[in-house]
């Protein structure tokens, strides 16, 4: 006899028009960026302009996926709703340059550490759809 399937009780993203593709393609397990089409300056979150030459052309490109931990905390209270147990919240920097707040999976708090080596996973939330997540790279 097979175990009942656990519903995710993460919340889905709220998508603006801005990052649809980004959250369209995480529910297909893609992780993709935006990049400007004039100066090659990644941004994130998405935007309409780039912040560095103001171009309004955008490019949607692959990301790496890999990266390393700036920095990271664990909410503690209120409960964050949608998890079993408080996540580890953490800045990535990806090789790319940019910057993202996400959560580090498969790895305690007390092994978090400056500089470690991650890459991305996709977690699943209600609603059928996925969000990016990270765990520590094989060396």
């Amino acid at each position: 006899m097979s175990e009942p399937e656990t519903k995710p009780t993460r919340i889905p993203p709220i998508v603006t028009l801005d990052a649809k593709f980004f959250w369209d393609g995480a529910d297909r397990e893609e992780f993709l960026g935006e990049r400007c089409g004039d100066c090659g300056h990644y941004t994130f979150p998405p935007r309409p302009m780039c912040p560095q030459c103001f171009s309004l052309k955008r490019e949607h490109v692959p990301l790496s996926g890999r990266g390393t931990v700036v920095g990271w905390t664990i909410p503690r209270h209120p409960m964050p709703f949608g998890f079993k147990e408080s996540p580890v919240v953490a800045v990535i920097e990806l090789e790319e340059g940019i910057r993202m707040v996400s959560n580090v999976v498969e790895v305690a708090y007390e092994q978090m550490k400056p500089g470690l080596p991650v890459q991305v996973a996709f977690a699943p939330t209600m609603n059928n759809h996925k969000v990016p997540v990270f765990k520590p790279r094989s060396a």
